[in-house]
């Protein structure tokens, strides 16, 4: 009777052990996801997180991927590139300017007035990565996808009527561009990624800022101003380049089949896919600010008109500025209109 329990004890043992072995073969990797915003936000909520999802369920569940937002692996949002490139995180998400001047392509995409259509300029954006900027200025990781925000506006405490209430407005700038752009504007530019503009509203040490409807739930934005400045037209005052890579020797080294997994679901499917869902939530972040009962000023052809006059020195500054670095940037301006036109802009 023992001998028998011993025997039965045995086999559930083995039983169990081959469980394991069997979960431990489903699952053979495991990948780190970084990013700065919080849970809620509309890029890890409805963008990143379904993402995984469907990498993970072609994997036939032998891919994890592991979520931290809102920097919960230490660092702030400039270090996130850094921490694919050695290895922190297998994967980032980031806006390309928290990182000044180091990625100068990129910032085509961000010169005043450039943006026609943000699933076009973000079709465009990822063509370029993949025809030009993978192999040069992105060279130390593998790019996952590249896409853009909807249309930038101004949220502020007082309200942005014409361009000569824009003098002397301390306004939040979130890449190098951008702030430049303000500052041609007549603004003061502060620059800080995303995540800082609550505590700067709220101390002062900003008047407004400059973001896209869809990110403004997430930082309650429409409890902390009252006026948000809108551009008729079919031309964005701006946008920002986002980046989604991954830490190069990572990627190369992963089973076949699981790097297929990836790459189907990233390139132009991911491009498009990010940016429409970035662009359909510009919706309900609007609908709070007026169900708060907020200014949401229209700008009028005409008015748009003398913003685009008066930044027009940004792009001629950054031409400059490309060629400097042994770029053409008249020839990268036109090679981004012509990407945008052919995919659909």
């Amino acid at each position: 009777m023992k001998r028998r329990n011993m025997l039965k004890t045995a086999a559930a043992a083995a039983l169990l052990l081959g469980s394991t072995a069997t979960m431990a073969l489903a699952q053979e990797v495991t990948l780190k996801l970084h990013q700065f915003l919080p849970p809620p936000a509309t890029v890890p909520a409805h963008i990143l997180k379904p993402w995984a999802e469907r990498v993970t369920a072609a994997t036939g569940g032998k891919l994890e991927i592991q979520h931290f937002d809102a920097m919960a692996l230490g660092g702030t949002p400039p270090e996130l590139m850094d921490q694919a490139i050695d290895g922190v995180a297998d994967i980032i998400m980031t806006v390309v300017g928290y990182t000044p001047g180091r990625f100068p392509s990129t910032e085509v995409f961000e010169l005043p007035f450039m943006m026609t259509d943000p699933i076009a300029t973000s079709k465009a954006f990822q063509e370029l990565v993949e025809t030009d900027l993978q192999q040069g200025e992105f060279s130390e990781v593998k790019v996952l996808g590249a896409w853009v925000h909807g249309p930038g506006l101004i949220h502020s405490r007082n309200g942005v009527h014409n361009l000569e209430e824009m003098k002397g407005l301390k306004v939040r700038g979130p890449t190098r561009i951008i702030s430049d752009m303000l500052s041609e504007l007549g603004a003061e530019p502060i620059g800080m990624p995303l995540p800082a503009i609550p505590e700067a509203l709220s101390k002062g040490v900003v008047d407004a800022t400059v973001i896209p409807w869809e990110v403004t739930p997430s930082i309650r934005l429409s409890e902390l101003v009252t006026h948000h400045t809108e551009f008729s037209g079919d031309e964005s005052l701006y946008t920002a380049t986002i980046i989604m890579v991954m830490n190069k020797e990572k990627y190369e080294s992963l089973p076949e089949d699981i790097r297929a997994a990836i790459d189907a679901e990233s390139g132009q499917k991911l491009s498009e896919f990010a940016a429409q869902v970035m662009y359909d939530y510009d919706k309900p972040g609007r609908d709070i600010a007026e169900k708060a009962g907020n200014e949401i000023v229209q700008l009028p052809p005409e008015e748009v008109a003398r913003f685009k006059e008066a930044a027009q020195p940004v792009i001629a500054r950054w031409v400059a500025d490309m060629d400097a670095k042994g770029i053409d940037g008249a020839a990268l301006i036109e090679k981004a209109k012509g990407l945008i036109k052919k995919h659909g802009g």
